[in-house]
């Protein structure tokens, strides 16, 4: 059996409908679907069982022929202000499934995140010294928490421990993320109520309004990548999950014009006065350490993966993948 948390999520719903493809069926969701709709991402999905994230917990030590846990789930906003809601969440449930794969032998594969890197001026290359990145949120800070007991404090690991940083991810499923769905998915939204797409403004001189850099990477790809980590048992440790190339949000606009076939219409917005010294200008995945490991797979340009997403899901009412 595999246990996907965060499975009603927006990654991690994709991680099982990826290991469905492949005809993995023998898999339990957990997760905090509560009175939200992320239910609608799961009832196209083949699973034995749905259990609540801290249900979960309790019932952890009963589960019986668990080959792998997929850990996706977390509290992923960057606006969070409860830190010690991110610290029980993000750092003290991680570290709990940590141990018990450890304890049973089982295979362990968990979210961490791009945010760690803070404002990049140390650069995104996962083989740096961790200990030298300062993020700028709580969550970030909770992801990198987790990272340096890994590096730090952990005396046992499991037969399989993959961390992996993800970057910009965008797609399908994404739906019910609030303000922290990608651009791509309220751009769609802008598009379709005023015609045009609404892009912060710059604050630092070096980048022109619109001209700010994000690794892209779509959901499809995190998925092939995690898909193929099961199948290379002797592949651990921290890495980049983005395309390795850095794109402009004028870009990712014109992206989604192109998708819907009118003419571009970008309009610049003042970025919140709380944003502004917590804004990363630039992000671009160093893939080298992915590839070194035997990752041959190329990844979606941005023009491919925006395209596939407006035209294949959210033209089709938000079609799940």
């Amino acid at each position: 059996m595999i246990i996907v948390t965060g499975g009603a999520g927006f990654i991690g719903s994709c991680v099982v409908r990826t290991l469905n493809n492949y005809g993995i069926e023998d898999i339990l969701i957990v997760d905090n679907i509560a009175s939200t709709d992320k239910w609608i991402n799961i009832r196209n999905k083949r699973y034995i069982k749905y259990v609540n994230k801290i249900d979960f917990l309790n019932k952890l030590s009963g589960y019986k022929d668990v080959t792998a846990i997929i850990h996706m789930g977390a509290q992923s906003s960057t606006v969070e202000k409860n830190f010690d809601y991110l610290w029980i969440n993000n750092f003290e449930y991680t570290k709990t499934l940590w141990e018990y794969c450890a304890e049973k032998n089982i295979r362990f594969i968990y979210a961490s995140s791009a945010a760690t890197y803070g404002d990049g001026t140390q650069g995104f290359d996962d083989k740096s010294d961790i200990d030298q990145l300062t993020p700028l949120n709580g969550y970030a800070y909770s992801k990198q928490l987790f990272d340096q007991w890994v590096k730090h404090q952990a005396t046992v690991f499991p037969k399989q421990h993959v961390g992996l940083k993800f970057f910009n991810v965008y797609g399908p499923n994404e739906y019910y993320k609030g303000c922290m769905a990608s651009m791509i998915f309220h751009g769609f939204g802008q598009i379709q109520k005023d015609g045009e797409i609404k892009l912060f403004r710059s604050y630092v001189p070096k980048y022109k309004d619109g001209e700010q850099l994000r690794d892209f990477i779509y959901v499809k790809d995190i998925c092939n990548v995690i898909f193929w980590l099961l199948e290379n048992p002797n592949v651990n440790g921290l890495f980049n999950v983005g395309t390795g190339k850095a794109q402009s949000f004028n870009e990712l606009a014109e992206a989604i014009f192109s998708a819907l076939g009118i003419n571009p219409h970008i309009r610049y917005i003042d970025m919140p006065e709380e944003l502004q010294q917590k804004y990363q200008y630039f992000t671009e995945a160093k893939m080298d350490k992915l590839r070194a490991e035997g990752y041959t797979k190329d990844f979606s340009t941005l023009k491919e993966g925006v395209t596939d997403y407006v035209q294949n899901y959210l033209l089709k009412c938000y079609q799940t993948y």
